[in-house]
């Protein structure tokens, strides 16, 4: 060992190079360790995460399950794993049908019923169940109820969900697209067959005849070449066509006569018919108070059928099914209910101090009328028969003014209150613009045609 080297050796620089060499290798391990650090925690957290949601998620399957329910409570969209969770299962409310019968045979526990039947007002819906009613139920594969949805009827359902303590119910109300839809057409034979060759249904015929009954005599008025034009609503719920709504504005012309009619509805939901100019399309009383086939008798002398004798008939007969509904022809009290010689089962109603009428030969009265009652316009106040002298079913109707009596079919009714003054302006804009529209679909419609 070569000690003068040892002793003269300049051990202070050499230290501080080592130091040096040493501090470097330090600072690259110290690098690489805290790289190591972030990714092993990194990896930590995404185990700790993926065991977090593997944990929940049999505490959270109910509530999926819920809103996989109020998204899609049939099921038509499912994903593949929804696809093997148990299925919606639809059960169509048959006659004698009960719920609890219903819980039973799918093997729902009836403590689950009872659970139910304690979210009280709300599930009320589910104790008037109806046939042909369709409840759509999600259960889990222990049979336990997940989710209801009971469909009461087109635009309400009721849905169930089961939440951490019991069952939650929320009424949903689906809401409706209106679109109003133009038609027209021209009498060729009768009135039913144009309005049925321009699309119209059996009910929006009648609502056409019942805004001009006052105006137009659909039995002796109408001539061939008399034509139609109107606008109305359709409703459609999701796309699909459910009803046909109410007639918004129409226009008729008869012989060479324009009657207009526009609906229009105030700020308390009342809606009627005015013309363009405000005057109600509605009289004080109906033309005609029931559906009829056609005149079988009209007032004046004739031949009596049964007495074989000529005398007045103070009436026009109408005749009609048995079993047709009668109207009353205006409002007014009922003074008469009851059987009343050759007029068989009779109803007569008082309108003010002038007027009364005569309804006779009904079948049966309806429930609720007797005399002393209050009636309206066109409400129900019995049915067509033949009782009394009467060869068959028909209703024997009497105009009286005063106490004399007048001829239904030519007597002048009085009208009925025009548009209120407050309302008048608002009207007159509402029809413009309803006039304007009509005139614009019959324009269309006469350039297709010309083409």
């Amino acid at each position: 060992m070569d000690y003068n080297n040892f002793f003269t050796k300049d051990y202070k620089s050499l230290a501080d190079g080592q130091k040096a060499r040493r501090f470097a290798i330090n600072r690259t391990h110290m690098f690489l360790i805290m790289g190591l650090l972030i990714l092993l925690g990194t990896l930590l957290t995404f185990i700790a995460n993926d065991a977090r949601a593997t944990r929940h998620a049999d505490l959270d399957q109910t509530h999926t399950r819920i809103e996989f329910a109020l998204d899609n409570p049939l099921g038509t969209e499912a994903t593949n794993s929804d696809k093997q969770k148990p299925d919606w299962q639809t059960v169509t409310v048959k006659r004698g049908d009960a719920l609890a019968l219903i819980f039973s045979r799918l093997g729902i526990s009836a403590q689950e019923l009872h659970e139910l039947m304690r979210l009280g007002k709300v599930v009320r819906p589910l104790k008037r169940i109806k046939p042909g009613q369709n409840l759509h139920f999600y259960l889990s594969t222990a049979k336990k109820l997940q989710a209801l949805v009971f469909d009461i009827d087109q635009l309400h359902s009721l849905r169930i969900n089961r939440v951490d303590n019991g069952f939650l119910a929320t009424p949903v109300t689906h809401y409706m697209e209106k679109r109003v839809t133009f038609t027209s057409g021209t009498i060729k034979s009768s009135l039913f067959e144009a309005g049925t060759e321009s699309g119209m249904s059996d009910a929006l015929i009648m609502e056409l005849v019942g805004i001009f009954g006052w105006d137009i005599d659909f039995a002796l008025d109408i001539r061939k070449g008399d034509r139609f034009n109107l606008m109305y609503e359709e409703h459609y719920l999701d796309g699909k066509k459910i009803k046909e709504g109410p007639i918004v504005a129409a226009e008729f012309v008869n012989q060479g006569r324009h009657v207009r009619a526009i609906r229009y509805t105030d700020a308390y939901g009342h809606s009627q018919f005015y013309s363009e100019d405000g005057r109600s399309m509605r009289k004080a009383f109906l033309r005609t108070p029931v559906d009829f086939r056609r005149i079988s008798s009209r007032f004046g002398n004739r031949y009596h059928p049964i007495l074989n004798k000529k005398r007045l008939h103070k009436g026009v007969d109408y005749a009609a099914a048995r079993g047709t509904p009668i109207h009353a022809s205006g409002d007014g009290r009922v003074t008469f209910r009851g059987s009343k010689g050759g007029y068989g089962r009779t109803v007569i109603i008082n309108h003010g101090e002038q007027y009364s009428t005569l309804y006779a030969h009904m079948s049966r009265y309806q429930r609720g009328v007797y005399a002393g009652k209050r009636v309206k316009q066109g409400q129900i106040i019995g049915y067509v028969g033949s009782s009394g002298r009467a060869t068959g079913a028909h209703l024997h109707y009497e105009f009286r003014v005063n106490g004399t009596h007048r001829n239904p079919l030519t007597v002048r009714l009085p009208k009925a209150a025009p548009i209120s003054k407050k309302l008048r302006d608002d009207f007159l804009y509402h029809a413009g613009k309803m006039v304007a529209q009509l005139n614009m679909h019959k324009d269309i419609r006469m350039a297709r045609t010309s083409n």
